[in-house]
């Protein structure tokens, strides 16, 4: 039976929550505090931990901290329970692994919906964690994919979860799928994820770049070869889809895919067979199709240079993943693990750390290559970093420029501005002038000039005092 620990300092709420939690089928337990909270969590390693923010001594946060580092509870799901979960709050608490927040007063079905989400979330990822990858062909252009960075996908954006999640049911299914997305956003990862939590995760991901190839060396890699077939051809050759036989093959950057190829891709697609060129007789594959590309396919429809009726057979699923810059809740975290795996690596016994100004520089980056481009910036910096702790000196110079540059409006006034030290100057000369204009104007009546201005009499008399203007006399 799966165990809940509820953390909560108000006793009524705790006490509801682990009824509506036993009701669900767990064998719920509730801590007053904090501390208490954390000595049950590493007692009963729960299957699920539900806490509030905000508590005396020790806060949600610092109890969420102390779980993501214990290596037991690591992966646990944590829902926030919060009365105020403000945009900062809600980033804090993400950065540091939270799994979701419910905010007070929240109804059951509120608390319930995000309870089975996460734990269904958790299973799935669970899943892609402990199947293994298989090899695939051992060619140089049609290998088996690398396993996912780290020890668990990094999803803190809820867009990103609702994909996973997606996924996560399509997984079961025979559909294809297709991925869109800008290069290096984590389409590779997540053809990966669909394969593992799929029922052909014992079977190979052979994954084949279509723009990497000549139009002749991909049909002979997608389709292999028969002995003679073409000069060189010295001995037959299974193709991608054989080598894949019972599991994934994952087509990136299917956009670039040459018309002619799109012609037979599309028959084998229909007819799940294929013909080895020089071939004559069809051989019957077994495989699940997962392309991938950052082109728009539609508009290359258009054009007529991709096919309407292969985007279609590919097309059972689309999910467009977003870059990264639409996800900032992520950076940091993919940052720290990233710097784990690397420091792993180089054989370093203690995990990188990111400093507070190396963080606001990496928060700021706008990371046209999205998640590529954030490994690459952390994996140099971690070769770079003398110390187990990373600073701005270790990274790309491009990356400090663009935030001096940032920075730089809030520090310092444009050129054509006036120095800052004469500005009581320009305000004294301003209300100097104002003042003849309105006592001119009212006849030298200070009274009148006084209400003209909106101020009162005695403060127009100091100021003509302070400006050394004369008090003039009322007029006949």
């Amino acid at each position: 039976m799966k165990t809940a620990l509820v953390i909560e300092d108000d006793e009524g709420i705790r006490s509801n929550v682990v009824d509506l939690l036993n009701e669900e089928g767990f064998a719920s337990i509730g801590a007053g505090d904090g501390r208490a909270g954390l000595d049950l969590a590493r007692s009963a390693r729960p299957s699920l931990i539900v806490c509030d923010v905000r508590m005396p001594e020790m806060n949600g946060h610092d109890v969420l901290r102390e779980v993501r580092a214990d290596p037991t509870l690591r992966a646990t799901p944590f829902v926030f329970l919060s009365a105020a979960a403000d945009r900062v709050d809600v980033r804090n608490g993400m950065n540091l692994g939270a799994d979701d927040y419910v905010t007070k007063p929240f109804t059951r079905m509120e608390l319930l919906e995000s309870v089975r989400t996460r734990l269904a979330r958790h299973s799935m990822l669970s899943k892609i964690e402990r199947a293994p990858i298989v090899a695939g062909a051992a060619q140089a252009s049609a290998t088996a994919m690398a396993p996912i960075d780290g020890d668990r996908v990094v999803l803190h954006d809820p867009h990103m979860r609702a994909i996973y999640e997606q996924a996560s049911r399509v997984a079961v299914s025979p559909l294809s799928v297709l991925i869109l997305g800008e290069t290096g956003s984590g389409k590779e990862v997540l053809a990966q994820s669909i394969h593992k939590a799929s029922s052909r995760s014992k079977q190979p991901i052979v994954a084949l770049n279509c723009s990497a190839l000549t139009e002749t060396l991909l049909e002979a890699e997608l389709f292999g070869h028969e002995r003679g077939a073409f000069t060189g051809a010295v001995s037959a050759r299974p193709g991608l889809f054989e080598c894949a036989q019972g599991g994934t093959v994952f087509l990136d950057e299917i956009g670039e895919m040459p018309m002619v190829i799109q012609v037979k891709l599309l028959r084998v697609l229909e007819e799940r067979r294929v013909l080895r060129v020089g071939g004559r007789t069809p051989i019957d594959i077994d495989v699940r199709f997962v392309s991938a590309t950052h082109r728009d396919l539609e508009a290359a429809i258009e054009r007529g240079s991709f096919r309407a009726d292969l985007y279609y057979r590919l097309a059972g699923l689309t999910v467009t993943l977003p870059p990264l810059r639409d996800r900032p809740s992520e950076i940091l975290p993919l940052a720290l693990l990233f710097a784990r795996n690397a420091a792993h690596r180089l054989d370093r016994q203690e995990a990188p750390e990111l400093s507070h100004a190396a963080r606001e520089v990496l928060l700021s980056h706008a990371w046209p290559g999205n998640v590529r481009e954030l490994r690459n910036v952390i994996e140099r910096a971690v070769v770079l970093a003398p110390t187990r702790m990373i600073d701005t000196p270790h990274l790309p110079p491009k990356l400090l420029a663009e935030d001096r540059q940032r920075r730089t409006p809030l520090l310092e006034p444009p050129p054509e501005s006036a120095p800052l030290s004469s500005l009581r100057g320009e305000m004294d000369s301003l209300m100097r002038s104002r003042i003849v204009q309105a006592l001119d104007r009212c006849a030298g009546n200070q009274t009148a000039a006084a209400d003209l201005l909106g101020m009162s009499r005695r403060t127009l008399v100091a100021r003509l005092s302070q400006y050394e203007l004369p008090r003039p006399r009322k007029r006949l």
